[in-house]
């Protein structure tokens, strides 16, 4: 397979601020792509510039082979983009919201019909068809703003912050529908304010900060490179951990402590005897792989979550 997205040198600023400098990666067909930063780190931009939203000041875009300069029209007629806020119309029913949307992206007559019983289905509401929008959860609301990016059969799927502020129920159902879109050759650029989201869906990632990509890769590739291994104790309630002189920072977490280090099995040997030695009770001893909050926080010095 090769690449549905590839960008290089892309640039945007509005007045005299730069939002995107020189940014550039790429994203295999088919598979699901993680685009991480701060607020303001250019991650919305690069995506309204995808959709066709945006013109860059420079750079070169292709999008599923299209040059996103020349072939505008033809890329947005393969692409589906998903906003972060909530785009339907509250007085209308779910089915009327697609009906809209659907002739917006050029679907009509009995295809739309087909189309919008195929999409309600999809994302679990076909009971839910003639019921207006208003009367939704938030979850739900966005599963419907999903389904309108789908009804024309899209290539590649633009997804900013689609699970911000729903219950689990709907996020887990979307991301069965992404697994299910990848399965069926689907590409999906994702982004996300939460970290696990990430590590359970994406296949590769960019993190972007200040505009900038600072890390692209496979998720592995990028835990590996940018990570530091860490080794995890917790102890029976009360007993406190064993100093480890010269081999790291004791660090609370969760309900025990940890040690970040690049020798783990000396740390974790040197921890297993001192609580052996001083009769301690050991409930979990473990060494830890690099986790995608660390490493982005040690890159960008901000965790994701911030607003």
């Amino acid at each position: 397979m090769g690449n549905a997205i590839e960008i290089e040198g892309l640039v945007k600023s509005y007045g005299d601020k730069t939002a995107l400098r020189d940014i550039g990666f790429a994203v295999r067909e088919g598979s699901c792509f993680g685009l991480l930063g701060p607020n303001g780190a250019g991650k919305s931009t690069t995506m309204k510039i995808l959709s066709g939203l945006l013109e860059p000041d420079s750079g070169r875009v292709r999008v599923l082979g299209l040059d996103l300069k020349r072939e505008h029209a033809r890329i947005r007629e393969q692409i589906g983009y998903v906003p972060q806020g909530i785009a339907l119309y509250e007085k209308l029913s779910a089915a009327d919201n697609l009906t809209f949307f659907g002739e917006m992206s050029g679907v009509r007559g009995k295809e739309l019909k087909s189309r919008i019983a195929e999409v309600l289905e999809q994302v679990g509401l076909a009971d839910r068809a003639k019921d207006q929008v208003e009367s939704f959860s938030g979850g739900m609301k966005r599963r419907i703003n999903i389904a309108a990016a789908l009804l024309h059969r899209p290539k590649l799927i633009i997804m900013d912050e689609p699970t911000v502020g729903i219950d689990s129920q709907s996020r887990n159902h979307i991301f069965e529908m992404i697994r299910g879109m990848k399965r069926d050759g689907v590409t999906v650029l994702y982004s996300t304010h939460y970290m696990e989201e990430v590590e359970a869906l994406c296949d590769d990632l960019a993190i972007i900060d200040s505009g900038r990509v600072i890390a692209h890769g496979g998720l592995n590739e990028i835990l590996d490179h940018f990570g530091t291994s860490a080794v995890y104790l917790e102890l029976a309630a009360g007993q406190q951990p064993p100093e480890l002189p010269g081999l790291g920072e004791i660090r609370p977490k969760d309900r025990g402590w940890t040690v970040e280090t690049a020798k783990p099995l000396e740390v974790l040997s040197a921890w297993a005897e001192a609580c052996r030695r001083q009769q301690l009770t050991v409930k979990q001893l473990e060494i830890v792989r690099p986790s995608l909050e660390t490493v982005f926080l040690s890159l960008t010095g901000t965790t994701l979550r911030d607003d």
